[in-house]
């Protein structure tokens, strides 16, 4: 199958290519687009270019080549994951904790793209072979809610939501030590760590990263706190409770592992989700209860107040 070869002239001045393609055809994300320029496949004025962020002038002639999209070729597994909701444009699940989304280097068996692939009839193509149907992602070791877009159109109205900041996230995590205000805003730059690449640090350079916090409950020594996140940033939320002076109880990479409770990984949890439906419009929120092992452990502790 030959690629979708797209050719148009620029109405405008863009600031970046990818803003000006996107804007352009509303099937294609973002991301799509950058991976598009970043892999040879846009011409601008007759030249292949490759900066997402190339500025592009009003009367401009810009090709793009859509490669056809491949079959899937990831194997189904029956690997445990809870699908809370579903129909014929999305799904929602619960995905469990030390489940990886979609497959990687090291990972290619029981992610949950291969359980989605044993349990739902359909999925986007638009994030490729290796990401069909996933939105957004949870760390491996974060368990609770994710939406899974069933076909490209849903795909497309999910991420600009997202992006658009009226789909809602909302996360519950146990954090060391006693957090001393109330509620408040996170607003910093995270970038990879100079010392790690597979960290992220706050930085004065990087990406632009908000989260809003409020205490839930305090206990001796720890405090449970509800999250919600304005952007959505690789392992923001555990990179800002280290930055808080306070890491979430669990977490090996951002704080102090586990000394005390025999936890596998962070206790972070996606407990509710809202969101527009892509085809229908209705506003829905979806609601998972926190695991039992992580129930186990606000048990173990003692209330303050």
């Amino acid at each position: 199958m030959p690629a979708d070869v797209r050719r148009f002239i620029a109405e405008e001045d863009f600031s970046r290519l990818d803003v000006c393609i996107q804007g352009r055809f509303s099937d294609l994300t973002r991301s799509a687009v950058k991976k598009l320029i970043e892999d040879g496949n846009v011409v601008l004025c007759g030249v292949v270019c490759k900066k997402a962020g190339e500025k592009v002038k009003s009367g401009s002639e810009i090709t793009v080549s859509v490669p056809p999209v491949r079959e899937l070729s990831l194997a189904p597994s029956d690997a445990p994951v809870e699908i809370i909701y579903q129909d014929k444009d999305i799904a929602v699940v619960n995905k469990p904790q030390g489940m990886v989304v979609h497959p990687a280097p090291g990972a290619y068996g029981d992610t949950l793209v291969n359980a989605l692939l044993g349990r739902l009839d359909s999925l986007s193509g638009i994030n490729g072979v290796m990401r069909p149907g996933i939105v957004h992602r949870l760390d491996k070791d974060t368990s609770g809610l994710l939406v899974i877009a069933k076909n490209d159109a849903a795909h497309v109205n999910l991420q600009k939501q997202i992006a658009e900041k009226s789909a809602r996230r909302i996360y519950l995590a146990l954090l060391e030590g006693e957090v001393k205000k109330d509620e408040g805003t996170i607003d910093t730059f995270l970038d990879r760590s100079s010392s790690d690449r597979k960290k992220y640090t706050v930085s004065r350079t990087g990406r632009r990263a908000v989260t809003h916090f409020k205490v839930e409950k305090r206990y001796c020594g720890y405090t449970l706190v509800r999250f919600e996140l304005e952007t959505g940033r690789t392992h923001q939320i555990r990179v800002h409770a280290k930055f808080m002076g306070h890491p979430v109880a669990g977490d090996f990479t951002y704080g102090h592992g586990d000394k005390k409770f025999g936890l596998k990984g962070q206790l972070l949890h996606a407990s509710r989700l809202i969101l527009t439906h892509p085809a229908t419009g209705e506003r829905m929120e979806f609601y998972a209860p926190l695991p039992d092992y992580f129930v186990q452990v606000l048990d173990k502790l003692k209330p303050l107040g």
